[in-house]
């Protein structure tokens, strides 16, 4: 019998939270099992169960299994045996855990998507307390963060930690790789929990349609319930000339995002603190996203260890008219939600803008001032989304400011 064996997972010093599996197949002898793990006098029965009922699920009735343990949770090595399982034959069968109640929420259009948190797809460890440093939306990512000969069994831990992991209420994406493997990770993880894909290095409105065409092909089959959304990451010049286009692809683009790491080498040159090689880039999003009603997310800032300086980033990025950013270590989170959320003296002014504006109207007037100052629509429109915001954020009182209406965001 030729020797068929194969390994998934990660093992070492610094793994935690994760393991690797290797499995050898034979041809007689039943299941042998080894386990290495500092838990398997507490843990080490039901690791074992679990790993038997996954075999039996794929038929598998002889074989060598060794499991290298760092502390995974169930999901975890749930997904590193199938993966394993898979590395040597072709199988449509799944092992999927069970949802958690907790992730049975959808989302919203315009939702505020102030912070996302990049986490690599193959590192559970940062998984699975993500959501307690409340970011508005975690990024499961399946494309830059994964090595090429490890994205098949990300793809399998990514399904999982959507079913499994708590994520306490933010919003749920993943950025799928580019061409027909981004479609082989569409059918495999979107209708398991997904509010949001990112499209990466999107330069055309096709790109954008090819996506939404396949996820409306899987919810005809009765796999999805809630609307997936859909946000277009800009990485090149040509992106950036199209990207109103993109905006408008499709009704599911909530919004565009830039990714400057990949825009500045297509421009051939170096990304700087300072941005003035991304500006033009940056604002040219922006007004493409606003004319299409949608919301322009920025960039990732990359120097995790300096707060003061993304301070300065996130306050000119909201200038500029960006709605939120990228972020990529749980320390930037509570930094970019401060900095986008309106502050009090806006709030005041937000406040005082919409009162004048309601008693201009209950008193029949059609012009509206505030002081020597001359109010029109759009800035009353602007006001009334700073108080929603406030109010959302926990930053003012509905009884405060009674007589004021509320509509939701939707």
């Amino acid at each position: 019998m030729e020797r068929r064996i194969a390994t998934a997972g990660n093992a070492g010093p610094k793994v935690r939270s994760d393991c690797e599996i290797t499995i050898e197949l034979k041809s007689k002898g039943g299941i042998d099992l080894y386990l290495i793990s500092k838990v398997e006098a507490l843990y080490g029965r039901s690791i074992k169960e679990l790993c038997f009922e996954i075999l039996r699920s794929f038929n598998i009735r002889n074989a060598y299994i060794r499991i290298e343990d760092s502390g995974a949770l169930a999901f975890v090595i749930a997904a590193r045996l199938e993966a394993a399982i898979k590395k040597l034959f072709d199988s449509e069968l799944e092992y999927l855990p069970e949802f958690i109640n907790e992730n049975r929420y959808s989302t919203t259009a315009g939702r505020f998507r102030f912070s996302r948190l990049y986490l690599p797809g193959n590192t559970p460890g940062l998984m699975i307390n993500a959501g307690l440093h409340s970011p508005d939306a975690i990024i499961l990512d399946l494309e830059d963060s994964v090595s090429h000969e490890r994205k098949d069994e990300a793809r399998i831990l990514v399904r999982n930690a959507l079913r499994q992991v708590n994520f306490y209420g933010a919003e749920r994406m993943v950025r799928i790789n580019q061409g027909e493997r981004g479609i082989a990770d569409l059918h495999f993880i979107v209708s398991h929990n997904v509010n949001l894909i990112l499209i990466p290095k999107c330069e055309n409105p096709d790109q954008v349609k090819i996506i939404d065409s396949e996820i409306s092909a899987i919810k005809k089959k009765g796999r999805i319930r809630s609307t997936v959304f859909l946000m277009p990451i800009i990485e090149s010049a040509l992106g950036i000339e199209n990207s109103f286009n993109i905006a408008r692809a499709s009704e599911n683009v909530v919004a565009l995002t830039i990714g400057l790491e990949d825009y500045t080498a297509d421009l051939g040159v170096p990304r700087t603190r300072v941005g003035m090689e991304s500006l033009y880039a940056r604002t040219r999003l922006i007004v493409a996203a606003k004319a299409a009603g949608i919301q322009p997310i920025d960039s990732v800032f990359s120097d995790v260890n300096d707060m003061e300086a993304l301070k300065e980033y996130v306050l000119a990025s909201r200038a500029l008219g960006f709605e939120g950013m990228g972020c990529i270590h749980p320390r930037q989170i509570s930094v970019i939600n401060e900095g986008f959320a309106p502050d009090a003296v806006e709030i005041e002014k937000a406040i005082m803008i919409v009162r004048a504006f309601e008693d201009a109207v209950r008193n029949g007037l059609g012009v509206v001032a505030l002081g020597s100052k001359m109010i029109d629509p759009p800035v009353v429109k602007m006001a009334q989304k700073t108080i929603e915001l406030a109010v959302k954020l926990g930053k003012l009182q509905l009884n405060r400011i009674t007589g004021i209406s509320f509509k939701e965001n939707e």
